[in-house]
């Protein structure tokens, strides 16, 4: 069976440098992660992503869908997931609200310090590829 998600990567642009929205799961392991979830119904993937940002963040935000980094693995369970994130800016004086059913924790970190604390090599290549996207914009 397929499970599909879908999230972003959500940052700020703070004294030059970009931090990155890490969040951390109430799950077992404690992963830490971007904000994303499972697409319902027949949400298409930017929806996905807007919905799970603002249940797991409180943050209203506008996903740029002109770019995205996607990744597919199998699971524990015989089904194969596929995860796409998109990338959202937001203020650098945004406030986080965390849906406490389901996030622990939450930290802002640049670069570097953002991709030591990803659990999952596979989300870490992905903030690899987003920061290159981003840094390559300037």
């Amino acid at each position: 069976m397929l499970e599909r998600t879908s999230g972003a990567v959500v940052y700020r642009r703070q004294a030059n440098q970009i931090e990155y929205l890490l969040l951390q799961s109430q799950n077992p392991g404690h992963f830490w992660g971007f904000p994303k979830g499972h697409v319902e119904g027949d949400e298409d993937l930017v929806t996905t992503a807007t919905r799970e940002i603002r249940e797991e963040t409180q943050l209203q935000v506008n996903i740029d869908a002109t770019y995205a980094v996607q990744t597919e693995y199998d699971l524990p369970n015989g089904n194969h997931k596929t995860m796409t994130l998109f990338t959202v800016q937001v203020p650098a004086t945004v406030t986080i609200d965390l849906q406490a059913v389901e996030i622990k924790d939450a930290v802002w970190l640049p670069y570097a310090e953002a991709r030591q604390r990803l659990t999952y090599d596979n989300l870490k290549n992905l903030l690899d590829q987003v920061n290159d996207h981003l840094t390559e914009q300037k």
